[in-house]
């Protein structure tokens, strides 16, 4: 399946793996600039219309304003079930995280299915769904 993957699909993704650990707002470019849905193991668990993306980061800000010590670690697996059609695609992402904060921690197993388009040349999320496949506390 990766052998023909383009690497800047990968990019947005990356994007928004990198702001869930690190908070860092320049990072929302990866989304596309209109349209976005996501869905969310926690709440509201959908997040869509105009203002889908502000409301989803700011619960993710939330959980990085001091004192918290939290930390996101992801690893991506290979991508499955890829579908690139002119300006849209599709894949699947196998996604590792390790979560740790005050002193405990886990480890979450689980799925991305994204849905990418083309904006200018460059590849944007449009939607994604995170499934957990797994947790270990």
């Amino acid at each position: 399946m990766t052998e023909n993957l383009d690497p800047a699909l990968l990019a947005p993704i990356e994007k928004v793996a990198r702001f869930l650990e690190t908070g860092d707002e320049s990072l929302l470019s990866a989304f596309a600039k209109k349209g976005v849905v996501i869905i969310e193991n926690f709440p509201p668990h959908l997040f869509e219309g105009d203002d889908a993306v502000k409301r989803w980061s700011e619960k993710i800000l939330s959980w990085h304003k001091p004192p918290s010590d939290l930390v996101l670690k992801h690893s991506f697996g290979p991508v499955q079930d890829l579908s690139v059609h002119d300006d849209l695609a599709f894949l699947s992402l196998p996604t590792h995280w390790t979560i740790s904060e005050n002193g405990g921690g886990f480890e979450e197993d689980g799925g991305w299915a994204f849905v990418l388009v083309r904006d200018n040349g460059e590849w944007r999320v449009r939607s994604y769904g995170w499934a957990v496949t797994f947790i270990e506390d």
